[in-house]
């Protein structure tokens, strides 16, 4: 080969490389049964960000429990951003310095683009006739459930159990012996809402699922339609989903702008379609009452109501030694 034209091949290679390693790369770090969504969120907002900035970006995906994702972070793993199902996990971040203490005020809806809430899942044509909170704890009756000590969907299962007692007007004795009561028909604690499902589908353990609303549409595309039906309970949570940007990792990185734009897309029109049409309720009014068909108006209680905040709950709950602890190992 020539010395020019190999000169020539060399400094082409350079370039390929050079630009390659200019692309901005983002690392989303989210909550268990988020997957599918942000698969859907990251090629419209890659798509979006090349027609708006001319620029190439890729977002990377990492889904485990919240609190361990959580806890991970916290531990070094370099997220550009966060996307939780509990405040908890962003406010044990904010504790630790790793995202703003003002994370709330940084984007709209004290930065909860989209929620969710807590229902059943059961096997097809509902075999044991679930239809409320007061059938997962009858006799016989199997339930799956996360463990609220690592996962953000076993702490909304919790709350929204005990916070059922409460909506029909029972006291927090009331509503302590029906969790307990709850808990002693769980014949295994999952890890994270994936994991759960698991257990449920792959397992075949349980008669009922309790798991975020979004979780139907993950099932019928992993293990195809009419394998569950969702039944949605007389009350139920509101499961807000927190966004933050990882304060530690884009000053490293130099990402703050990009970080920033992608959850801010999470707030646009398409990002919010994309939320609905996979079960996970849209901050935008519009865009959830067109799809009320499928994201059925329930009686919802907020966490404040019962519990003052999610992380006094977390405090009088979920902590060693807390309720759960207490119920849970009575249970055993």
């Amino acid at each position: 080969m020539k010395p020019t034209l190999r000169t020539a091949l060399a400094a082409v290679a350079l370039a390929a490389s050079s630009l390659a390693s200019a692309q901005t790369s983002l690392l989303n770090v989210s909550y268990d049964v988020s997957r599918e969504f942000y698969k859907d969120v990251n090629a419209a907002f890659v798509a979006n960000y090349k027609k708006t900035t001319g620029k190439d970006i890729k977002v990377d995906q990492s889904h485990a429990g919240s609190s361990a994702q959580a806890r991970a972070v916290a531990d070094g793993l370099d997220a550009d951003v966060v996307t939780m199902n509990t405040t908890t996990d962003v406010d044990f971040l904010a504790d630790k310095g790793v995202v703003a203490k003002d994370w709330r005020k940084r984007f709209p809806h004290e930065a909860a683009p989209t929620s969710s809430t807590m229902l059943f899942l059961v096997r097809n044509g509902n075999p044991k006739g679930i239809k409320d909170w007061d059938d997962l704890v009858k006799p016989g009756i199997q339930v799956v459930l996360v463990n609220p000590k690592t996962g953000g969907n076993g702490r909304m299962a919790y709350l929204a159990a005990w916070g059922s007692v409460r909506a029909k007007g029972g006291t927090d004795a009331q509503a302590a012996d029906f969790v307990g009561k709850l808990y002693k028909n769980v014949p295994v604690l999952a890890r994270g809402g994936r994991d759960a499902t698991g257990i449920f589908l792959q397992r075949n353990i349980g008669d009922v699922l309790v798991t975020f609303e979004s979780e139907v549409v993950s099932v019928d595309k992993e293990f195809g339609a009419g394998k569950v039906d969702a039944i949605h309970p007389s009350a139920s949570i509101v499961a807000e989903n927190p966004v933050a940007i990882v304060e530690r990792t884009v000053k490293k990185k130099n990402t703050a702008l990009e970080a920033k734009a992608y959850l801010d897309f999470l707030y646009s029109d398409a990002a919010q379609e994309i939320a609905a049409q996979h079960a996970i309720r849209p901050s935008n009014p519009a865009i959830l009452k067109k799809y009320s068909q499928q994201l059925k108006p329930i009686k919802l209680f907020t966490v404040e109501q019962y519990f003052g905040s999610l992380a006094e709950a977390q405090k009088v709950h979920f902590n060693d030694g807390g309720q759960f602890d207490k119920l849970y190992t009575a249970g055993k």
